[in-house]
C-alpha cells in the first residue's frame, strides 16, 4: 500500500453517566435522527448525511468544570454549532435542558453546558469559530 489510507471521520463520541439522556438532549436541541440505540450507544446524526455524535455511558464519568481551575477535570473537547440567530437559539439551547455557563470568554460567541457539563459553542457565520479557540482567560 502506498500513501495515506482512506479515513472518513463519522462521528465524535461523548461519554455521559447516561448515554440515551444525552443523546435524547442532543436530538431535540439538534433536530437529528437517531440511527443507532442499544444499551449504553446511541447515534444521532443530521437528516441531510454528514459526521454524527455518538455516545457512550462511561460508568466511571466525571463531568467536566468550564473552566478548569488547578485539580478539576478539565473539558476535553467542545462543540461549535452555527446559528442564524444567537438569542433565539442560546433560548432553544436552554429549553432543551442547556445551561448558559458563567464564563463567557467572547461577545459574539455564548458557551453552554449540556446536562452532563461538556461545554459547546454557540456562533453565528460572521465570525470563524475554528480561528477563535475558546480558552480561559
Amino acid at each position: 500500500m502506498s500513501g495515506r489510507p482512506r479515513m472518513t471521520l463519522t462521528a465524535t463520541v461523548l461519554d455521559s453517566a447516561d448515554a440515551a439522556q444525552l443523546a435524547g438532549f442532543y436530538q431535540r436541541l439538534l433536530g437529528w435522527e437517531v440511527r443507532q440505540e442499544e444499551p449504553d450507544w446511541v447515534v444521532i446524526c443530521p437528516p441531510h448525511g454528514g459526521a454524527g455524535l455518538s455516545f457512550q455511558t462511561e460508568r466511571a464519568y466525571i463531568r467536566p468544570v468550564w473552566p478548569a481551575g488547578p485539580s478539576e477535570p478539565p473539558m476535553m473537547m467542545h462543540l461549535d454549532i452555527e446559528v442564524d440567530d444567537l438569542k433565539t437559539a442560546g433560548e432553544h439551547a436552554i429549553a432543551t435542558g442547556a445551561t448558559l455557563a458563567d464564563y463567557q470568554p467572547q461577545d459574539d460567541v455564548r458557551v453552554y453546558l449540556d446536562p452532563d457539563g461538556h461545554p459547546f459553542c454557540l456562533y453565528t457565520p460572521a465570525r470563524p469559530v475554528s480561528s477563535q479557540p475558546v480558552t480561559p482567560a
